[in-house]
């Protein structure tokens, strides 16, 4: 390997058109599990529903090559010509996320191997180990000979590389993975000494004398060196990157289509770094499911948006390539959607950039692992209310055409995400191993969120230029490079608000001496001199009458000023938040995890203190977003509330034409989009 993946230059070429006209509608297409009958239906009720893409292949190579080197087009060729005569453009997918029964057959040992060393056995979702030669080399061949086939078919607008990478086989253990490992830490430390050096293997006596000694953390992975398991993870990033490269070199060399894949982009952490994956596709595009016992599911649909937003060059469109209808079908308890609000989950991407609401998937299946996932149309078929709201979100999609291609309103907030801080978070022996990353980064989100103040979710390289302020939730993983950015961006007149545990690991995993918070010490004039992780029966009260629960700190101050303190505990009397004037600019220190209504009134202080801009002034059951046009302002307004919500706004909807001249009242559980300014 040449050079890490991630360091690579990016490979996105610019995007010449949207793969529609207007935004994208449409989703998962999986005709191989019905008749040729049914796909003659299937196309009459896409165009019904106002379909304008699908997804295809996804699942089809052990019928698109039956046996090894022998393949059958003829299916295929005629469900693609099928949809092109209807006027619907094609997200043509290579069909590696499913290796056929075989291939898995003749090589089982490209079935990956989980840290116990026991190797994963077929049925599963992307069952494949992104080390191996063996797949790398059928991957490429199917991927070459569709390519071949349809690269200038009129119908293909969307190369679509496997499926969810990483989302079945997101970490291998076996030797091939291993040997792959260390040719990786080669290229990333040169040499043994610099890897014990970064990872301070003296401890426990794990010096290694050379780099062919050391293993992927296999076994009771809390246990392994934090600095090897945080290389493992950023391996295991790269090596299915380089997978979804090589697919996508074999593409790019048969035309200028497009080429995307679905990432899975949420609030947590994920399996891969999509910072460095976003470097190299052509359409960014996202798959998005609500957790059933999230109780804000809608704020975490705004949150995903906007991170997918942050992941784009310039602002650009991204896609929002997979959501669901209704109940999905790997949860516990799968929920039904509530009526409405499969318009609101997907109008709520659209109105955060993404063009086009798409889903997994178009029939419902009768039979396979997920013969109760939701679909646009259901197994009750077209006398249903999911069917009466697809119809109904198709004629919306068509009503807002005019926004395709244009951006998201400018944000003034930023708020920082990084992947390795989150592998660090949930690796190892950790003070509190029970801390969720996306807790923090949820509830900053949450407070501006309900205020209606744009949020962008970026990496944490991200240029900061043109924002107010910039939120650094839990970020525990900082390099001196970024942690000088957010000193330069403070003094020079920006505010900065530090989460617990942010700053307290340089770049290899290894503590900053002098005391947390580590890199932002100097920045934030106070310095912990311990950590109070506090234990499932115990809660602390603050000076502003809020309860805490999970985390404390003994803080000390040096120039900083204390805003809330620890009320009792352990940490009685010390500062639980502070503030303190840095050049032209302010820095705030979090050494809790605040409740809701404490967090919300530091937004409110801050909206205040910066003037950060509102899209309108509403209830926190208003979300609220612009998109910006040539012709002037579109404002969406959705109604997370069972009750109707009037806004003072003007403007025409461009849903159903009314007209509003001073108040727009948003029945419940509904959507106004408005072009502002055009009343009457």
């Amino acid at each position: 390997m040449a050079r890490r993946a991630s360091e690579r230059p990016s490979t996105r070429r610019t995007l010449t058109a949207w793969p529609t006209d207007g935004l994208s509608y449409g989703g998962d297409y999986n005709p191989e599990q019905w008749s040729p009958d049914v796909w003659r239906e299937d196309v009459r009720l896409m165009r019904e529903a106002g379909v304008n893409i699908v997804t295809l292949g996804v699942f089809s190579w052990g019928l698109l090559e039956p046996r090894e080197g022998e393949y059958d087009w003829g299916w295929f060729d005629e469900i693609i010509g099928l949809l092109h005569d209807a006027g619907i453009a094609i997200d043509l997918a290579t069909p590696t996320a499913a290796p056929p029964g075989w291939l898995l057959h003749a090589h089982p040992e490209i079935l990956p191997v989980d840290a116990h060393g026991g190797r994963e056995q077929p049925g599963g979702r992307l069952g494949w180990c992104a080390s191996s030669p063996v797949f790398r080399e059928h991957a490429l061949r199917i991927t070459r000979a569709l390519a071949e086939r349809y690269s200038d078919h009129p119908a293909v607008r969307l190369w679509h590389v496997s499926n969810e990478l990483g989302g079945g086989n997101g970490r291998c253990y076996c030797d091939v993975s291993a040997a792959r490992f260390r040719d990786w830490l080669r290229v990333e430390y040169g040499t043994v000494e610099a890897v014990n050096a970064a990872w301070g293997t003296a401890f426990w006596g794990h010096t290694f004398a050379d780099i062919d000694h050391i293993e992927p953390p296999r076994g009771e992975k809390h246990k392994a060196n934090p600095g090897l398991s945080l290389a493992f993870e950023r391996f295991s990033s790269d090596e299915l990157l380089e997978h979804y490269l090589a697919e996508a070199e074999v593409l790019r060399e048969h035309g200028d289509v497009p080429v995307t894949t679905n990432f899975m982009v949420g609030s947590g952490g994920h399996v891969v770094d999509y910072s460095d994956w976003a470097k190299h596709v052509d359409v960014v595009a996202n798959d998005h499911y609500t957790i059933v016992d999230d109780p804000v599911r809608e704020q975490d649909l705004a949150f995903a948006a906007d991170r997918m937003r942050g992941l784009t060059d310039a602002r650009s469109p991204w896609l929002l390539m997979e959501h669901s209808t209704g109940a999905p079908s790997w949860q516990v308890r799968n929920r039904a959607k509530a009526p409405g609000e499969i318009v609101r989950n997907a109008l709520t991407h659209v109105a955060r950039g993404s063009d086009g609401a798409m889903f997994f998937q178009w029939r419902a299946s009768t039979a396979g692992t997920e013969q109760f996932h939701s679909a646009m149309l259901p197994h009750a078929g077209t006398e249903s209310r999911v069917w009466r709201e697809i119809v109904q979100l198709g004629d919306a999609l068509r009503r807002l055409r005019v926004i395709a291609g244009c951006p998201v309103e400018p944000a003034k907030v930023a708020l920082l995400v990084d992947e390795e801080s989150a592998w660090a978070l949930r690796q190892g022996l950790k003070p509190h191993r029970a801390l969720q990353y996306s807790r923090e980064a949820r509830l900053w989100h949450r407070v501006f969120w309900q205020r209606q103040v744009l949020v962008d979710v970026l990496p944490v390289d991200a240029d900061l230029d043109g924002y107010d302020l910039v939120v650094l939730p839990t970020l525990m993983i900082v390099s001196d490079a970024q942690a000088a950015r957010v000193d330069e961006f403070v003094r020079g007149g920006g505010t900065a608000l530090v989460g617990y545990l942010s700053g307290v690991l340089d770049e290899t995993g290894r503590v900053r001496g002098g005391g947390y918070p580590g890199a932002f010490r100097d920045l934030l004039g106070v310095t912990t001199e311990e950590f109070r992780p506090l234990q499932i029966y115990e809660t602390v009260r603050l000076s502003d009458g809020a309860e805490v629960t999970d985390w404390s700190e003994d803080t000390n101050l040096h120039g900083a000023e204390s805003v809330i303190t620890y009320a009792d505990g352990d940490s009685v009397g010390r500062a639980a938040v502070t503030r303190n004037a840095v050049g032209d600019g302010t820095a705030w220190y979090i050494s809790a995890p605040l409740p809701l209504d404490s967090a919300a009134r530091i937004a409110d202080r801050l909206i205040a203190e910066l003037d950060l801009p509102r899209a309108v002034e509403a209830s926190p059951a208003i979300e609220a977003v612009r998109r910006r046009t040539p012709d002037g302002d579109v404002l969406f307004l959705i109604n997370h509330s069972n009750d109707d919500e009037t806004v003072n706004v003007s403007g025409r909807s461009l849903l159903d034409d009314a007209s509003f001249d001073s108040a727009a009242v948003v029945p419940a559980g509904a959507v106004v989009v408005l072009r502002e300014g055009t009343a009457g």
